[in-house]
């Protein structure tokens, strides 16, 4: 690459998932196209490590704290438009809720949906991302945190 071209970087994102009672906690939010479903979610911040971010990430669009148990997995996507996303999803055990919190700008609500709730709303969903990872934490995928550790 010659010092005059543009650097490729795709979107760092993280997502939870927070299960409890059978439901998955999930966000509505306000975006150009309408009202969508996903989960707590966000961009990476600089210096920070994936799991601290989607800890935050929970904590800013639904007023809950979690603490992040396993990773589930990394996910590449592609939206129409060619904006490239590398998604990272850990799955989350509720602690505590603040419902007075406000929510991150865009966030309508938090709610709680079952799988199958969920599943029927895909065409809601924000990307493929959402139900490809939720997928994926309901079939079991669990794996260490250390495999998305953050380096010194």
């Amino acid at each position: 690459m010659s010092g005059g071209e543009a650097r490729w970087q795709p979107d760092v994102t993280v997502a939870a998932l927070v299960a409890d009672g059978g439901r998955l906690l999930c966000v509505e939010e306000s975006i150009g196209e309408g009202l969508v479903l996903n989960q707590p979610a966000g961009h990476l911040e600089p210096d920070e490590g994936l799991v601290e971010a989607a800890v935050r990430e929970t904590l800013e669009e639904t007023g809950w704290t979690v603490r992040a148990t396993h990773f589930v997995g990394a996910y590449q996507w592609t939206a129409p438009g060619g904006r490239h996303f590398l998604r990272f999803a850990f799955a989350a055990q509720p602690l505590a809720h603040d419902p007075q919190r406000p929510l991150d700008a865009g966030i309508q609500r938090a709610l709680w949906l079952t799988p199958a709730e969920l599943l029927a709303a895909r065409a809601r969903h924000r990307s493929p991302l959402v139900w490809r990872a939720a997928a994926d934490y309901l079939a079991g995928r669990r794996y260490p945190l250390d495999l998305a550790a953050r380096l010194p």
